[in-house]
């Protein structure tokens, strides 16, 4: 009979409780995901997977100036090293870091089909090819070594592996990241290289500066495929918390186009050229189309995809009874055309998952670099110092090199003579071996040259790097200009627009189709029936025409807050004019060509929309062709009967129009200035019979002319009108407005300068007058930048070289004298100048 084995004795097993070991295990597992798989390290923002493919390919020499080797190979090394989990989890994750359209700034460089946005998978690894992008090597691997960062053994512990990559600039939040562990997630966005520089360099100058001001430079995330951020509280939240929902538009330009056989016929279309990020745009367009058969989308005749190398263009026909704006809207509801970005700053610090606002990853990246570059700069400094150790002992034996030959002559081996020579000559071992191995070239006068210009490079090198080393400032102005080198090398233009909106969060029920039968449905059943919020878009009577200086329009209703109260920041588009709609129904829109065309109102978007259209793209197709691409002037006609066009060419033609041509005005545009090759229409103005307008030039000449039919005729609309003032060498217009004897003009010059003068002050003259010299330059060198009619007006704006908008108090200007070179305004920065002068809407 066989023994019976005795599974208790000896006391080999232990009896635990069930629910206790399940408790340990689980844990034990979770751990185990959340710190070798699903969460990204808060230093080097990469997870284990990314940093193995990472450092597998540094090893196999694929640096960005070596051909590209099989992804097959790499997928293999990371394996066999250091990565013992399948082979598609390490080849997605390769992918996805050559991906443009999933990382924002790639770390690896690509050469094959490596998927598309429309979710077309990538080909086998055996197809595709890759090596290092230069900001995966420069920025993240020339420094790796364990003088710098630990290294643990690998799974079968053959070899060693890089617990961290010493990382130069914070990838967690450069390209994000995403992954689901046990029991939690991460779901990080991608930012803007420039603005993480900044904002890093801002930290270490400014520890205690406010959120607010460290929002300012990081104003929110970058995503690869563009689009438009809508609303800034997602993005605060999220800053301030580490989780918020961050709400994302494609972005949506409403155009006119050809159609027909012979492209006779146009319509008007909704064309997506950027999508929101992780947006597939195949799915997207399937999905549209199942909505708009099923009638839940109206509007829209047509959906077709005209995307190539150049870039997205998903162009919506719409019916001919379609409103743009409306359709529009439709697809923001429904469609995944605007969707949230839920961002959950979760990475792992000191190997615990810590939820982590902005500052924080930017503060646990700072304390990370410090501690690279101290291990960095102090193996540099142990080098330095060993390597001036021996070169001091090479040195020596060539100062005494008759000894030294002496005491080699006589040793009966090399021992003997080492021992000789650290005896005879105060050498330490270390230099006794290095005269050992010296070559006999190094006897010559010019190696002991070398030999002391080395020897004096590694003094200053060691000075240098206890410098740094024994401050802390120092360290940090080492690190602001590594942050500045990779910013100036690496970093590129913001992709995603930012652009905060009011949402109506009021729930309200989407359409459902025409034809749907009279049964109740559930909306939590049905998807089409899903509640969301959705955005106010109906103009109210007193809804506000906007009008920026890029030439961008767009109307805001009253209950919304104005733009303009404050004044722009440096880059930033600004108001040009504000006027009440009412109940008109068109815009005219005047080019630089000299023609005007009509817009009708519907037309032209609201402040909601995803971003403000400039005019040309609202006009038809001829239209934009024949405006050239630049729209110069809009108004609103209303009473405009009683006053005369005048317009006013580059050139300094002249010429007033009866208004009552515009009632000509039809689709295809109407001529109302016949220009001359190469001139444009740059001043436009209405004015009536027997009031006046100023015409001034860089040289600070204004010209006061009144309006009547001597000076200014009224011509017809082929007319090309008359030469209003002789201009000098080099000298062109800068300002022109209609005034009243009674009103006053700002005068404000390149330099700085400005006053106000009294119109009536002004010589009144004639057609073809050389004007009145309304300033006297303090500097030979400076001109007018411009001139503008300060009644009723509290502030202007002024426009600088260096992108910059100054708002200025109209009674800061002294009214003077025509012979006054005025006042200093503003502060300038070196070589900076004023570029224009607007009224401050």
């Amino acid at each position: 009979m066989a023994q019976q084995l005795n599974l208790l004795g000896n006391g080999q097993i232990i009896p635990t409780p069930l629910h206790q070991e399940m408790e340990r295990s689980y844990l034990e597992y979770a751990m185990s995901v959340i710190v070798g798989r699903a969460l990204p390290d808060v230093r080097d923002g990469l997870k284990p997977v990314h940093r193995r493919i990472l450092y597998a390919m540094y090893e196999l020499g694929l640096t960005p100036d070596r051909p590209y080797r099989k992804c097959a190979r790499v997928v293999g090394d990371v394996l066999g090293k250091y990565h013992p989990h399948g082979d598609q989890s390490v080849y997605d994750a390769l992918v996805r870091l050559v991906q443009s359209f999933s990382t924002r700034y790639p770390l690896l460089d690509g050469h094959g089909n490596f998927g598309s946005v429309d979710n077309d998978p990538p080909a086998a690894m055996r197809y595709t090819e890759t090596r290092l992008a230069p900001v995966a090597f420069e920025a993240m691997l020339t420094e790796i070594g364990e003088a710098t960062v630990n290294f643990s053994s690998n799974f079968d512990n053959s070899q060693t592996e890089p617990v961290v990559l010493p990382v130069q600039l914070p990838i967690l939040l450069l390209n994000g990241c995403s992954g689901i562990a046990v029991g939690m997630a991460t779901n990080i966005p991608p930012h803007n290289l420039g603005e993480i520089v900044n904002s890093l360099i801002a930290l270490i100058d400014r520890p205690t500066i406010s959120d607010e001001k460290l929002w300012e430079l990081v104003p929110g995330p970058d995503f690869p495929t563009g689009g438009e951020i809508v609303e800034i509280k997602g993005i605060q939240d999220a800053y301030r918390t580490g989780r918020g929902s961050i709400k994302m538009r494609g972005i949506a330009n409403i155009e006119r186009i050809s159609t027909g056989k012979k492209r006779r016929r146009e319509k008007k279309a909704i064309v997506i050229t950027e999508l929101p990020y992780q947006v597939n745009k195949a799915g997207w367009i399937e999905k549209t189309a199942d909505l708009v058969n099923q009638g839940r989308i109206e509007g829209i005749s047509d959906i077709r995809d005209e995307s190539d190398r150049s870039g997205m263009r998903v162009v919506i026909e719409l019916k001919k009874d379609a409103t743009a704006q409306k359709v529009l809207h439709q697809l923001y509801r429904q469609t995944a055309l605007q969707s949230n970005f839920g961002t959950i700053m979760l990475a792992l610090v000191d190997n615990k998952p810590v939820q982590l606002p902005l500052r924080n990853v930017l503060e646990e990246f700072l304390k990370f670099r410090e501690v690279t570059l101290t291990r960095q700069y102090s193996n540099e400094l142990e080098e330095a110092s060993q390597r001036q150790h021996l070169v001091e002992g090479l040195l020596l034996a060539l100062n005494k090199i008759d000894e030294v030959i002496e005491i080699l002559r006589h040793a009966p081996d090399g021992t003997t003579a080492k021992i000789r020579l650290q005896e005879e000559l105060d050498l330490s071992p270390n230099q006794g071996d290095s005269i050992l191995a010296m070559p006999m070239r190094r006897l010559t006068g010019l190696e002991k040259q070398k030999l002391e210009t080395e020897l004096a490079e590694l003094q200053q090198s060691i000075d240098n790097l206890n410098k740094v080393l024994n401050d802390r400032n120092e360290l940090m102005k080492a690190l602001k200009k590594e942050l500045r080198s990779l910013k100036r090398k690496f970093g590129d233009e913001r992709r995603t627009r930012i652009k905060d909106v009011i949402v109506d969060e009021s729930v309200k029920q989407l359409p459902t189709a025409k034809k749907s039968s009279s049964k109740k449905k559930d909306p939590k059943k049905d998807p089409a029936l899903i509640v969301s919020p959705t955005l106010t878009f109906e103009r109210s009577p007193e809804a506000v025409l906007q009008v920026t200086d890029a030439g961008c329009i767009y109307w805001q209703n009253p209950d919304t807050d104005l733009q303009g109260n404050t004044a722009p920041k440096k880059g930033e588009d600004f108001l040009r004019h504000q006027e009440k709609i009412g109940d008109r129904d068109k815009l005219i829109v005047i080019a630089d060509s000299g023609r005007a065309y009509p817009l009708p109102i519907e037309e032209v978007p609201s402040s909601l929309e995803s971003t403000e259209l400039p005019a040309v793209e609202l006009l038809s197709s001829a239209a934009q062709r024949e405006a050239k691409g630049t729209v110069a002037h809009f108004f609103l006609p209303e009473n405009y009967r009683d006053l005369d066009l005048v317009f006013l060419t580059e050139k300094g033609i002249i010429k007033r129009l009866a208004s009552t041509e515009l009632d000509a005005l039809g689709n295809r545009g109407l001529v109302l200035v016949k220009l001359k090759d190469k001139d444009t229409l740059q001043y436009f103005s209405f004015a009536a019979e027997g009031q006046e307008v100023v015409i001034a030039t860089t040289g600070g000449r204004i010209l006061r002319l009144p309006v009547n039919d001597a000076q200014i005729p009224i011509m017809g609309r082929n007319a090309q009108g008359n030469r209003v003032m002789r201009l000098r060498l080099k000298e062109s217009l800068v300002g022109f407005d209609a005034v009243k004897p009674q009103n006053s003009l700002a005068v404000i010059t390149q330099q700085g300068f400005g006053k106000r003068i009294a119109v009536n002050s002004l010589r009144l003259g004639n057609r073809g007058d050389i004007g009145t010299q309304a300033i006297q330059f303090s500097n030979k060198e400076d001109l007018l930048a411009g001139i503008i009619s300060t009644t009723d007006k509290e502030n202007i704006m002024l426009t600088t070289s260096s992108d910059r908008r100054l708002v200025l108090p109209v009674e800061s200007l002294k009214l003077a004298e025509k012979n006054s070179p005025g006042d200093k305004i503003g502060n300038l920065k070196t070589d900076e100048i004023i570029t224009g002068i607007y009224p401050f809407v």
